[in-house]
């Protein structure tokens, strides 16, 4: 007498090699740092000051130095 729980087709799956298992494991590390990257950039861009418009300093190489 067949399992009732036998499938009618009978048909194994094969199981992912430990090339593959690398790989997926690579490309969710990549996709978090990638991910959190993103995430990063977003809340320094929602999160920093506007930047004020500074119509006399200059901004150069030695603007951090005081002009006598």
């Amino acid at each position: 007498m067949r399992s009732s729980f036998a499938s009618p087709g009978g048909f194994l799956l094969k199981s992912p090699n430990y090339r593959q298992q690398a790989a997926r494991r690579r490309l969710l590390v990549a996709c978090a740092v990638l991910g959190l990257a993103l995430t990063a950039g977003l809340v320094g861009a929602l999160t920093a000051a506007p930047e004020e418009v500074a119509t006399t300093a200059s901004t150069g190489p030695f603007s951090y130095f005081p002009h006598q």
